[in-house]
C-alpha cells in the first residue's frame, strides 16, 4: 500500500478556499484574521491533521520562526548527585533538610520570570524560544550554535562579553537585558537616570556595553532594563527613616553585574560616603560598612553571619532578595530580632520574598515585563534591521512588609 501523503498548507488553503498567506496568517497571527475565516481555516486543519512544518517555513522566509534567549548559568552540575541520602526505602531518598540545606542552589528565581515574560510574547507572535544557561560561554557556543539557530538573540547582561557582542551586533539581531545604560555603567558616576534611559549619564547619546554610538545602525544594541539606581536610593532613604539605632551592612553584588553596580550607586546616593568593605560614616552619621552577598542566599547568610561576630547591625540592605534571605536566616541563628533590632531589606520581589520569616521589604523588578519588552525590541529589531536603537528603563517599586515596615 502507498505511504500517504501529509497535508501541506496547498491542500489546507484549497479546502478553506483562502490563499496561502491567509492561512500563513491565521496560523502565525490568529488575532490579525477574521472569526469566520479563523474557524474555516482552522476546521480545514482539524480536519486534514495538518501540522505546520517549521523548517520549510525557515527556507521559505529565511528565518527560522525561533527567538533565541541566553541567560547567565551558575556552573550548574553535569551529573545528579544522591549521596546525601541518609536512609533509602526502595526508589525514595530521605533527607535530613531541617536546615535547608538540600534546597536546589542553583534555581535561579531571578530568571524564570523574565523566561516567562520572553516566552509568552515570543508565543503571541508565532515565535517558539529557546533559552540557554551558561557561564564563560566561548565564541563557538554563543555564535555558531544559539545565534546559528534564531532570527535574533536576547541576552542578559554578563552572559556575552562586550567582543563578542562587537563581533554579533550586525550579523544576528540582539537585545541587551538588564545591561548598561551607557558606557558608564547604568549611570554609576552620579549621572541621574532618565525615564526613557535614552540618554547617557552626561547628557549625550551613550553606547550599550560600550559598544557603539547609538544610532549606528550595525554598531550597537538594542537594551532594556530596570531602574536599579533609583529604586535602591528610593528604598534606602526609607530605611535610613525608620531603622534602629546603629550601624548599616550593605550586602553587595558580584562586582561584574550591571545591575549590582546599579544598586550599589543608588546605596551609595543616599547614604553619602565613599567606602568598599571598611567601615564608612554617611552624610548623616550613620555608620555603614559592605560585605561580598554574591547575589546568592549562601553568600548573604555567610556575610552577615561573619558580621555578627563583630558587630550587629541596625540595618541589613541587601542587593537582591536571595542575599537578603540568607541574611535573615543567619540574623534568626544568631538570635537577633528582626525587625525589632535589625531591619532587613532585598531587591528583586521574588515569589520567596512574601514568605519568608518576617515577610521581606524589597523592591519589585517587572521581571516578566522585562522579558516581554526584551522580545518586542528583538521583533522589532527583525522587522526593521534599519531603525534607530531603542533603550528602555523600566519603573520599580518597593513593597513594605514586616522585616522594614512603614514609617512609625
Amino acid at each position: 500500500m502507498p505511504e500517504s501523503k501529509s497535508p501541506t498548507v496547498y491542500d489546507v488553503a484549497r479546502q478553506a478556499e483562502v490563499s496561502i498567506a491567509t492561512v500563513s496568517r491565521v496560523l502565525r497571527r490568529p488575532d490579525k484574521v477574521a472569526a469566520a475565516t479563523r474557524e474555516r481555516v482552522m476546521a480545514a486543519v482539524q480536519e486534514l491533521g495538518y501540522v505546520p512544518n517549521a523548517s520549510a517555513r525557515g527556507l521559505a522566509g529565511r528565518r527560522t520562526g525561533v527567538l533565541g534567549l541566553l541567560i547567565p548559568g551558575h556552573d550548574l552540575p553535569t551529573t545528579s548527585d544522591r549521596e546525601d541520602a541518609r536512609s533509602v526505602t526502595g526508589e525514595v531518598a530521605f533527607i535530613d533538610d531541617r536546615d535547608g540545606s538540600a534546597a536546589d542552589p542553583y534555581r535561579n528565581r531571578y530568571f524564570e520570570q523574565l523566561v516567562r515574560g520572553a516566552e509568552a510574547a515570543a508565543w503571541r507572535e508565532g515565535y517558539a524560544l529557546m533559552v540557554a544557561a551558561g557561564r564563560d560561554m566561548g565564541r563557538e557556543v554563543v555564535m555558531h550554535d544559539l545565534a546559528g539557530r534564531v532570527d535574533g538573540l536576547a541576552a542578559v547582561s554578563r552572559t556575552v562579553p562586550d567582543e563578542l557582542l562587537r563581533t554579533s551586533i550586525g550579523r544576528t539581531p540582539l537585545v541587551l537585558v538588564a545591561g548598561h545604560s551607557t558606557a558608564d555603567g547604568d549611570g554609576a558616576d552620579g549621572g541621574s537616570e532618565g525615564a526613557g534611559g535614552a540618554e547617557g549619564a552626561d547628557g549625550t547619546d551613550g553606547a550599550v556595553d560600550g559598544v557603539g554610538p547609538r544610532g549606528a545602525v550595525g554598531t550597537t544594541a538594542d537594551a532594556v532594563r530596570v531602574d536599579n539606581r533609583g529604586g535602591m536610593r528610593a528604598l534606602v532613604e526609607h530605611v535610613l527613616a525608620v531603622k534602629p539605632p546603629g550601624p548599616v551592612l550593605y550586602l553587595a553584588g558580584p562586582p561584574d553585574s550591571p545591575d549590582a553596580t546599579g544598586r550599589a550607586a543608588g546605596f551609595r546616593d543616599a547614604i553619602g560616603g565613599d567606602g568598599a568593605g571598611s567601615d564608612v560614616t554617611g552624610r548623616d552619621g550613620t555608620a555603614w560598612s559592605e560585605a561580598l552577598g554574591d547575589f546568592t542566599w549562601q553568600g548573604g547568610h555567610d556575610a552577615v553571619a561573619a558580621h555578627l561576630e563583630q558587630d550587629t547591625p541596625a540595618a541589613v540592605i541587601a542587593a537582591n532578595d536571595q542575599s537578603a534571605l540568607g541574611a535573615l536566616a543567619a540574623l534568626r541563628e544568631g538570635g537577633v530580632d528582626v525587625p525589632g533590632t535589625c531591619v532587613v531589606t532585598g531587591f528583586d520581589g521574588i515569589d520567596e520574598s512574601r514568605w519568608s520569616t518576617p515577610a521581606l521589604t524589597t523592591v519589585r523588578q517587572p521581571m516578566l515585563d522585562l522579558g516581554v519588552r526584551a522580545v518586542e525590541l528583538l521583533l522589532r529589531r527583525i522587522a526593521d534591521p534599519g531603525a534607530p536603537s531603542t533603550e528602555l528603563l523600566l519603573p520599580v517599586d518597593v513593597l513594605l512588609r514586616h522585616s522594614c515596615g512603614p514609617h512609625r
